[in-house]
């Protein structure tokens, strides 16, 4: 969103505290819950005037200003702007947070909020040369809307069948993040193109292009220095002394894969392990068709160090 002046209405908040009730706060997922009461914080109790917290080619690029990039989507212009994102990101969080694992899914989000400021910023600059227009570098944005649409194409990744209603219209999930950046700026000539664009761009960069494989070696690497610390046979595929490829020992192969594809496990193998569960722990699947970690009992656990001593002899 551009910046524009604050507005003093409460009936946003109000709306917004109706949904997370109509929700159950129970039910909000651990990140998505901080992240909204985050935004919720800094909108009653702001830690800038939003001209110091909103991001701008001039603001960020030029003065060096790069807190912004933080700064910008935790803050918004009125109740109304706060209400409209925070609804948004609850039910998308709803959603992905449980798929993805909250250790994960706090990761992306600081990912797409980082990476969306990025690529707002190199479109302005390359719209104010290609136009000529100086403005384009001066126009000042917040809000958490760059990183809605990043989420949204993720969530129309995983669900690319269904169908999505933009303003009451139905619309192929493939193809909702562009018919709603459309409607949105037609409708809402205020709104930000350009850092609505960004978040879809960055969506992309995740589910068609190299940003998820990125995030998941990224992850990989922190998990798998953090387990080499407690044990001196961890690698990624769990405890064994291989290096887990396809001659890895059959108890290192998890018994259940709820249906998931070889990325789904990849990933929920990251997910379990930045949860601080391990990966060689058995798994049970539960009603939702996810995987958990499950405690392991003291003979399960000496049954399989004799195993492990058999295959390592």
């Amino acid at each position: 969103m551009r910046y524009r002046q604050r507005g003093g209405g409460q009936l946003g908040l109000i709306l917004l505290a109706s949904q997370v009730f109509h929700v159950g706060v129970e039910n909000i997922p651990p990140v998505t819950l901080a992240v909204l009461g985050l935004n919720v914080y800094l909108f009653l109790v702001p830690s800038l005037p939003l001209l110091q917290a909103c991001i701008s080619v001039q603001q960020a690029y030029w003065r060096g200003d790069w807190r912004r990039l933080v700064l910008s989507p935790l803050h918004h212009l009125d109740d109304w702007h706060l209400y409209f994102n925070m609804a948004s990101f609850l039910w998308k969080g709803v959603k992905l947070e449980p798929r993805l694992g909250s250790s994960f899914y706090a990761w992306l989000l600081t990912v797409f909020s980082l990476l969306t400021g990025v690529i707002y910023l190199l479109l302005e600059m390359v719209l104010s040369e290609i136009t000529q227009d100086p403005s384009y570098n001066l126009e000042c944005a917040v809000g958490f809307s760059g990183v809605l649409f990043a989420l949204k194409v993720l969530s129309n990744h995983y669900h690319p069948g269904g169908v999505s209603y933009v303003m009451g219209v139905p619309v192929a999930n493939r193809y909702a993040s562009w018919v709603e950046l459309v409607l949105i700026h037609v409708t809402s000539p205020g709104t930000s193109f350009v850092g609505h664009l960004a978040g879809i761009l960055v969506g992309l960069l995740y589910t068609a292009g190299p940003l998820k494989i990125i995030m998941r070696t990224i992850a990989g690497f922190v998990m798998n220095g953090y387990y080499a610390r407690q044990n001196p046979y961890y690698n990624f595929s769990g405890y064994s002394g291989s290096s887990g490829g396809p001659r890895a020992h059959p108890q290192n192969v998890h018994p259940y894969t709820g249906g998931l594809s070889e990325d789904e496990q990849y990933e929920a193998a990251i997910r379990a392990s930045l949860n601080g569960r391990g990966g060689s722990t058995q798994r049970r699947p539960t009603s939702h068709g996810f995987n958990i970690p499950g405690e392991l009992t003291a003979e399960e656990i000496r049954r399989r160090r004799l195993q492990r001593i058999d295959h390592f002899d």
